[in-house]
């Protein structure tokens, strides 16, 4: 039955229900109920209330003209895609820093961009929500926890309190595929607690020697001095060279409790971005892979990831009611946060760091992403075919 059909029945029956006595309307009111579906208190209300007019019109809706119109989503759509998907909070903080590229490549007009910077995280999040539930994967990886030298290493469970850069977590992310048999690639993956700078580099098994090779390489590569790294219970970095390599470099060496992930939640979050989430969990077990990878690493991705792309740090928790709210500080690059420790404590610019901000005035944030995309099918042409579940790329052709 239509609106309009149940309020004539109800204007017909209301006559009705008043003329009669006490005993008979429950009659009607059953009656009433039945035909219309209404819930029975509703019908009370409406049948001893005020005699029914003429049929109500409702007058049309007036929405809202659209503040953001469809150039404003689809370059706001364009950017999410090439920074690789972040967070509302991190593209808004990010859309400053690209806007000269973007003047460029898409020639906003001064009331676009205005609606570009003038945009809340909010409101990214229901413009874009419709793409971001196409985009959903999952994966895990693989590692075995180490008994050597476990009582001779530190644990460290607490939460970070360092206030300057060169504390880091360090992990291995397994490239192995469906088969964790013979020698395969991994991705030695370090990230700075303070700064979130992440340096990652792809070795062939996980030997010690290997392990250590890569290390000095990061080490080298930081734009501050490693100050302390620390590692889940893994054979690869429980041992003796490993230890012997951080007292010669003065790095203070720790280590988390077996079986909990939470200690390292910082790299543990990085194995996804900068590394699962690009490479997946495909197998790669030749050298002409693990050198294509850091191919990538070394040069496009870490100046992606490190000088372009905003994270936010969580500053605190609090209960309200039985829930938990998270605070996070203001989104800002690992570089910028290198920035501002040289800026806070007086430090003398550190070797490189000058170079990365020159380097970042230069870069086209647009062509470093659609360059990675490019390096990135070129290592999924060198996976194991038959050992690699294949996951369905996301739409678009991006693989970040």
């Amino acid at each position: 039955m239509s609106w309009k059909a149940r309020w004539e029945y109800f204007r017909a029956i209301f006559k009705r229900y008043r003329a009669t006595k006490r005993e008979g309307k429950r009659e009607i009111l059953n009656e009433f109920c039945h035909n219309t579906k209404y819930n029975r208190k509703y019908a009370i209300r409406l049948l001893n209330g005020p005699p029914p007019g003429r049929v109500r019109v409702h007058p049309p809706r007036h929405r809202r003209a659209a503040t953001y119109g469809a150039q404003v989503v689809s370059i706001l759509a364009a950017v999410w895609e090439a920074a690789g998907y972040p967070w509302s909070v991190r593209l808004k903080a990010l859309l400053p820093l690209w806007m000269p590229w973007v003047r460029k490549r898409f020639r906003v007009t001064p009331a676009v961009e205005a609606q570009l910077q003038r945009i809340s995280p909010r409101q990214i999040d229901r413009r874009l929500g419709t793409r971001k539930r196409q985009l959903r994967r999952r994966i895990y990886g693989r590692t075995k926890p180490g008994t050597l030298l476990k009582h001779h290493i530190p644990l460290q469970a607490d939460h970070w309190q360092v206030k300057v850069p060169g504390f880091a977590e360090v992990d291995l992310v397994a490239h192995s595929g469906n088969s964790a048999s013979g020698e395969f690639a991994y991705s030695l993956n370090l990230t700075d607690v303070h700064t979130g700078w992440t340096e990652t580099r792809a070795i062939l098994g996980k030997g010690h020697a290997r392990v250590l090779e890569a290390l000095e390489e990061i080490r080298c590569a930081l734009p501050f001095p490693l100050l302390g790294i620390d590692s889940d219970n893994g054979s690869e970095f429980i041992n003796w060279p490993v230890g012997r390599w951080c007292a010669q470099h003065q790095i203070q060496f720790t280590r988390s409790r077996p079986y909990k992930k939470d200690d390292n939640a910082y790299i543990e979050q990085k194995n996804w971005t900068h590394v699962r989430k690009l490479l997946g969990w495909d197998r790669y077990e030749t050298p002409t892979a693990v050198e294509a990878m850091n191919e990538l690493y070394r040069k496009e991705l870490r100046q992606w990831l490190n000088l372009y792309l905003p994270s936010v740090k969580l500053v605190k928790k609090v209960r309200v009611g039985s829930r938990l709210r998270r605070v996070y500080d203001q989104a800002q690059t690992p570089l910028d946060r290198v920035l501002a420790w040289q800026a806070e404590e007086k430090e003398a610019p550190v070797q490189g760091v000058e170079e990365l901000v020159e380097m970042r005035k230069k870069l086209d944030p647009f062509a470093l992403a659609q360059k990675i995309d490019s390096q990135l099918r070129q290592i999924y042409e060198l996976a194991h075919e038959r050992l690699s579940p294949r996951a369905p790329k996301p739409a678009g052709g991006n693989s970040r």
